[in-house]
């Protein structure tokens, strides 16, 4: 029996995941593909950009969202039981595209593979890691390594190594390929710099690429052919021996924000909330009023993005909400208050 294959989409928040996935579909050269995708947080602002897209390849029945947590702590309750039903149709899809929140360890998706039940019917293709140029080359995955050696030589037992450190060199160990995205926003010295670091992050053999705005040919990206779940313990963790792991280190809320007559005063507002409280990721839907259009905002740290995706549905509700992400200990009343937002109830 011939496997379905899988590709694993991994890369810290904002690496530009779903655009990248939005273009394999628009390019998927006849096959039908099947899109889970994951979300740190209960409003799925990624499912939502890529349902509607109107391509054949990949009608929104075969867009499965699991929001509301992180993929890599839920595999039995929610990952597990949406493969099963995937492998279990009648004409099961050509591909399968696992799109993991900006959060989720990959290691523990992979090994789910092994699962009697899936590992005779589907097979982990590959695993790629996108990457920010522009946000590692701002310093945004790593401490400062001047001050780092210097606090390890003061104290060696100390251990110094950030959440998103981890995370972020734990999505590159598992990595059968590097795409170095958003190339556009750096320098051509700065992206030789770029990859000479990476490449000391990842295994021998691993390959890279560049692009901007997730523009690839998708034929480089699936059918690699890895059989990762098979070779996945030679892949070392941060998080190797955790009985469980869970994302204490991070928090993420939403906010309402009603219709909104311009989106200027929420920009202004909004860089103000990143710098005073180092915000990792916003992004949601914005109502304005007299345009019909939703505007989408997305920031990675202090560069905020904006723009009209589509006309409002009639069945929609139009209003404006917002998920807020970073690391624990987010004065969310403070936020809100900046924003001119309610805080959701959790």
């Amino acid at each position: 029996m011939n496997k379905v294959p899988a590709t694993v989409i991994t890369g810290f928040l904002g690496a530009g995941k779903t655009t990248l996935i939005r273009h394999i579909i628009e390019n998927a050269g006849g096959r039908r593909i099947a899109l889970i995708i994951n979300e740190f947080g209960d409003v799925g602002v990624d499912g939502a950009l890529v349902q509607g897209c109107g391509d054949e390849a990949c009608p929104d029945d075969d867009i499965i969202e699991l929001a509301n947590g992180c993929i890599c702590c839920t595999v039995a309750d929610d990952f597990l039981p949406t493969m099963q039903r995937l492998l279990d149709r009648p004409t099961p899809p050509d591909h399968i595209i696992i799109e993991t929140s900006g959060l989720a360890l990959p290691k523990p998706l992979v090994k789910a593979f092994q699962w009697p039940d899936i590992r005779t019917r589907a097979t982990v293709d590959g695993v790629i890691a996108l990457v920010d140029a522009d946000a590692l080359a701002a310093g945004r995955f790593a401490h400062d390594e001047a001050a780092l050696a210097a606090a390890r030589a003061a104290d060696p037992t100390l251990d110094h190594d950030s959440p998103i450190e981890e995370l972020f060199e734990d999505q590159l160990a598992c990595a059968d390929l590097v795409l170095l995205n958003k190339t556009d926003l750096v320098d051509a010295d700065q992206l030789e710099a770029l990859e000479d670091r990476l490449r000391q992050e990842v295994r021998p053999g691993v390959s890279f690429i560049r692009t901007a705005m997730g523009r690839i040919d998708p034929a480089a990206l699936l059918g690699i052919d890895a059989a990762v779940e098979d070779k996945i313990d030679a892949r070392p963790s941060h998080h190797d021996g955790d009985e469980d792991h869970d994302h204490d280190d991070f928090d993420s809320f939403v906010l309402n924000l009603g219709e909104l007559d311009s989106p200027e005063p929420l920009l202004a507002a909004l860089d103000i909330a990143i710098a005073r409280h180092d915000l990792l990721r916003v992004k949601g839907f914005l109502a304005i009023r007299g345009r019909p259009a939703r505007l989408v905002l997305q920031s990675v740290g202090p560069r905020v993005q904006h723009h009209y995706d589509r006309a409002w549905r009639p069945d929609e509700q139009r209003a404006s909400r917002l998920v807020i992400i970073g690391q624990h200990g987010l004065d969310r009343d403070a936020i809100a208050n900046t924003l001119d937002a309610k805080p959701v109830p959790a």
